[in-house]
């Protein structure tokens, strides 16, 4: 690297630090040459640390982040993009990474990129203020990304809350007998084969049973922080990993051992009933949450939803799939009957999504005449299937109309499958594009997205 003549920066706490053309042409090449290695560097932090490590992978960094933090550092160094650093903090605030693993990234590529101007043939003026204005930027960014962090951060928090809230406001006794109904029967398809010596059936595990997917993707937002949730999960998880196991082992030959396994199942589901019970009683009705049209959840809803929903399968590694929902030609209808008929059409589509999905998935109004589904535990294939009950369903479906006459709709569907990248603007943002193709492609069919998702600096 030649040697340059370079302006002295101009930095200040209130204003973009500045530096001359020669600085930024020396900084272009810097990054243009080094850019795998201050990848590396970048990403030392994250890989090295327990929190870190699980939005990472060292092949997720060596495959597809060298050339994200390349235009990141472009961004910064370069064009001096302020809304690129916004952006960035706000996906960090989305998918929840602690920001103090950001500056100290940070902090490792400044000390990397003033390594490698120091070895440079830059002449000391030149060095200390290109290291200078280095130091300034960096700094300036990482204001920046805090800033729009922490915005970020109360908004999913305040969003957590009203969800919470909401959830709590449902119809508290139904609820609950329909969880205590759906423990019981998941008992019984237990206890009958073992009983009748049924040796050749398989014990689901309750984790597994409508009661394990609603303890495990509801439960956790309804009675969020309750010291009761840790005891249910640990006897589901007892349940599921010591005594199913045994008694799957010991049937039907050791009577014995049999009744004692039998018994401490009893025990243990027993006492989820009764910590149940506490947690619904300690929670009081508030109302709000759903579209008045519809029913169906509302949009503000769907960060803390798609949240949750990408870290459990981040954490579990269980699948999880969104659909996107659009009605053909609503507008026609509309345009030909009037917006009130046009919103009965609506809420007849909205019945149908929503007796189609399964218990435990989740149904937001996107918007206009479009829908988002989350399906939990469910991979592409059996998110595709179901995308086709819906469409089906839609197309033979007679609607009524106002005037007592009916109408028949179709609607097209984009699915998206998780696989690996943390925020679930992606995840969203991939079914929309699946969505925007079966709509061009024809309409009244379902296009499944083949993208694959990664992280971003």
């Amino acid at each position: 690297m030649q040697s340059h003549n370079v302006g002295t920066p101009i930095a200040s706490s209130h204003a973009l630090p500045q530096a001359s053309k020669d600085t930024l042409a020396v900084l272009d090449h810097l990054i243009g040459t080094h850019a795998q290695r201050l990848v590396r560097r970048f990403y030392d932090a994250f890989l090295e640390d327990a929190d870190g490590a699980a939005f990472l992978s060292h092949q997720m960094v060596e495959t597809r982040l060298v050339h994200s933090l390349r235009q990141w550092l472009i961004d910064l160094f370069v064009s001096a993009d302020t809304e690129a650093q916004r952006k960035i903090g706000e996906v960090h605030a989305r998918i929840k990474l602690p920001f103090g693993l950001v500056i100290k990234g940070a902090a490792l590529l400044k000390a990397e990129m003033s390594d490698l101007l120091i070895k440079s043939e830059l002449d000391r003026a030149a060095l200390a203020s290109t290291l200078v204005f280095v130091d300034a930027r960096m700094d300036w960014a990482m204001g920046l990304m805090s800033e729009a962090y922490m915005q970020g951060s109360m908004r999913r928090a305040q969003v957590d809350e009203a969800f919470r809230l909401f959830a709590v406001g449902q119809d508290v006794s139904l609820t609950r007998e329909t969880q205590n109904a759906a423990l019981m029967e998941w008992l019984q398809s237990i206890l009958f084969p073992l009983l009748e010596g049924t040796s050749n059936a398989d014990l689901v595990p309750l984790a597994k049973s409508t009661f394990g997917l609603w303890f495990h993707h509801r439960a956790g937002l309804i009675f969020q922080g309750a010291p009761g949730l840790e005891v249910i999960h640990s006897n589901l998880k007892q349940i599921d990993t010591i005594v199913l196991p045994k008694l799957q082992e010991s049937r039907p030959t050791n009577g014995e051992e049999m009744r004692k396994l039998l018994a401490r199942l009893r025990e243990l589901v027993e006492e989820i009933k009764f910590v149940l019970s506490d947690l619904f009683q300690s929670i009081a009705g508030v109302e709000g949450g759903r579209d008045p049209l519809t029913r169906a959840l509302n949009r503000r809803f769907l960060p803390t939803i798609l949240g949750r929903e990408v870290s459990i399968a981040s954490s579990t590694g269980t699948p999880f799939t969104i659909l996107m929902i659009d009605v053909d030609h609503f507008k026609q209808i509309n345009d030909r009957w009037g917006h009130s008929t046009g919103d009965m059409v609506l809420q007849q589509v909205a019945d149908v999504v929503m007796d189609t999905v399964r218990f435990n998935d989740f149904v937001f109004r996107y918007g206009g005449e479009e829908f988002l589904i989350a399906l939990v535990e469910a991979g592409v294939n059996e998110g595709y299937e179901i995308a086709e009950r819906v469409r089906a369903r839609l197309a033979e479906r007679r609607l009524r109309l106002s005037d007592g006459n009916h109408v028949q709709v179709t609607a097209s569907v984009g699915v998206a499958s998780y696989s690996g990248h943390p925020d679930y603007v992606q995840l969203v943002d991939a079914a929309d594009r699946a969505l925007y193709e079966a709509k061009h492609s024809g309409r009244n069919r379902t296009v499944v997205s083949q993208e694959a998702f990664a992280g971003t600096p």
